[in-house]
């Protein structure tokens, strides 16, 4: 029932197919714009997906076990920190979410927590509780294409 929710990343004989190697490339060499524009489909032969959604939230929440240091630090500009922040709620929004979106942003939220918190303390801002409710609705969002997907597979029989 859930098969299509839990979908990991395509893989033969446990190496990426090739489309996906190719976005991997791709999204690792993006800013936070070029992936703003990713998010909203406006890049023309890169096509939006579950896959590359879920790729942008790992590459915001990797943290380098060398450096310790993440895609987002807390001397960064603020302009960065609201790009990226804006980048996350846009991921959230979109409907081609999965459950390995929700929990990657509960890991973004676990390695941002102290800057977000500073954020919102020194700009008056409410990130924090808007990311609350965003992941709040695409649980809701999930659930109402589990229950359709479901709903499809009953009829289907």
């Amino acid at each position: 029932m859930f098969g299509n929710l839990l979908k990991k990343q395509e893989t033969v004989h446990g190496k990426m197919n090739a489309s996906l190697q190719e976005l991997v490339l791709k999204i690792d060499k993006m800013n936070l714009t070029e992936m703003r524009s990713f998010i909203n489909n406006k890049i023309k032969d890169l096509e939006v997906s579950t896959d590359g959604l879920n790729l942008v939230l790992e590459r915001l929440t990797k943290v380098d076990t060398a450096s310790k240091k993440s895609y987002i630090n807390s001397d960064d500009m603020d302009s960065k920190k609201k790009k990226a922040f804006d980048l996350v709620l846009t991921i959230l929004k979109n409907k081609k979410i999965n459950i390995q979106s929700m929990e990657l942003m509960q890991n973004f939220l676990k390695v941002y927590e102290e800057i977000i918190t500073n954020y919102d303390k020194e700009h008056k801002d409410i990130y924090a509780s808007r990311f609350n409710d965003a992941i709040s609705n695409g649980v809701a969002m999930i659930e109402v294409m589990s229950n359709m997907t479901n709903k499809l597979h009953v009829l289907s029989e």
